[in-house]
């Protein structure tokens, strides 16, 4: 990876620093129901204070597709930082414009102040450079400490790097570093696991991995088009049987780049989807025609549990059965404390994202054993999948 520009690099004392920070966090009944976001910019933000940095927060929140909204007002969340962070945070009712140039030339050093929600501004979304140069006028230094946004060229992504001195806050950092670890220069040998619902919607993914791991495991759903395009019955289970060549295709490029392709040799299955639904487990050439595959089998969790004992390097990308419902989590919960375990002794890198991921590895109780689990959602995808992100090309040095 080329090197990128992160505080270390930075001058911060007495000067204003924008800083893109991810606070679309849950929200029920006006509250924040869930605060991991928050928690993970906070080392960033003491660090830029504590420096004598006056700090000023770039967020966005829903999709108020370029309107003031109400209902997505980050001004119940400034509350919420202040008191995670132990210091009074300041609310601007817009994050451009004399309202927010006012409240900002009246900061002291150390302060932190939260800009309304950017995308109240059509100009954030399509990376208007006017937008973007109001922004930047607001500001001495811009920091990027959202990874999770930085797949968007959005203005307060990409577009502010182009005004101003720009660099990776310490949760960018951490990410960046964790990610070069899994994919960028890996001590080898490398596994991927990968699961979910569709091939379609992980296609990119696939022939990307197959260039760059020894072995690729594949479960969820999408395992059972691969099953189908080998010519097995998948009897009524989740299958694209229309991607049939393309599943072929990936294992082709597969063969042809030295990665082994890991597919379930038995699996769990039932007549209806729901917990606790009768099941039983049978060979994959031996689903009934009114089952359904809903999780991989013991034979086939004990192979993948001889793949992460042999790597090094483990990338994992979506659970290898439907983990909502039991008792069809069963593999996905062994195979993530298995590979707990191995992070926990030193003999693996582990690093791991995706909203099924991250909850399948809380719910495994695991996921503080991981190297690095990353909750950026649709960047992880698309760094996973080969692709240049934005909000990150413009911090490199």
């Amino acid at each position: 990876m080329q090197q990128f520009k992160t505080l270390d690099d930075a001058q911060l004392a007495g000067k204003r620093v924008l800083l893109r920070v991810d606070l679309n966090v849950p929200m029920q009944d006006g509250t924040v129901s869930d605060a991991t976001r928050i928690e993970r910019v906070l080392p960033t933000i003491r660090e830029i204070a504590a420096a004598g940095g006056r700090v000023i927060l770039l967020a966005h929140f829903g999709r108020p597709k370029g309107k003031p909204n109400s209902e997505m007002s980050l001004e119940p969340i400034a509350a919420v930082l202040g008191d995670r962070l132990g210091q009074p945070v300041g609310f601007a009712e817009d994050c451009v414009g004399p309202v927010a140039d006012g409240i900002v030339q009246n900061m002291q050093d150390g302060d932190v102040l939260l800009l309304e929600n950017t995308r109240f501004h059509a100009g954030e979304e399509a990376n208007d450079p006017e937008f973007a140069s109001q922004l930047a006028a607001l500001g001495d230094v811009y920091v990027n400490d959202a990874f999770s946004a930085a797949h968007r060229a959005h203005a307060s992504t990409e577009g502010l790097a182009q005004h101003l001195p720009s660099y990776a806050g310490r949760t960018m950092q951490a990410e960046l570093e964790a990610l070069e670890k899994g994919l960028g220069a890996p001590a080898r040998p490398v596994v991927a696991i990968v699961g979910g619902a569709k091939v379609s919607s992980k296609i990119d993914l696939l022939q990307n991995l197959v260039k760059k791991v020894d072995g690729l495991v594949i479960g969820g759903g999408m395992a059972n088009t691969f099953l189908a395009a080998r010519g097995e019955s998948v009897g009524k289970s989740l299958c694209e049987h229309d991607l049939a060549d393309t599943a072929r295709d990936i294992m082709l490029a597969a063969a042809s780049a030295g990665c082994a392709i890991i597919l379930p040799e038995d699996a769990v299955v039932a007549r209806a989807f729901k917990a606790n639904a009768p099941s039983e487990t049978v060979a994959v050439d031996a689903v009934p025609e009114d089952a359904m595959i809903l999780d991989v089998g013991p034979k086939t969790v004990e192979r993948i549990k001889g793949w992460i004992d042999r790597a090094k390097t483990l990338v994992w990308n979506g659970p290898l059965g439907a983990f909502e419902l039991t008792p069809f989590d069963a593999a996905t919960m062994a195979a993530a404390r298995h590979a707990a375990e191995r992070t926990r002794t030193g003999a693996l890198v582990s690093v791991a994202g995706g909203g099924d991921t991250v909850s399948a590895l809380n719910q495994a109780g695991v996921a503080e054993a991981f190297t690095y689990v990353s909750t950026a959602g649709g960047a992880f995808l698309e760094w996973m999948e080969g692709k240049p992100l934005p909000g990150v090309e413009v911090l490199k040095a």
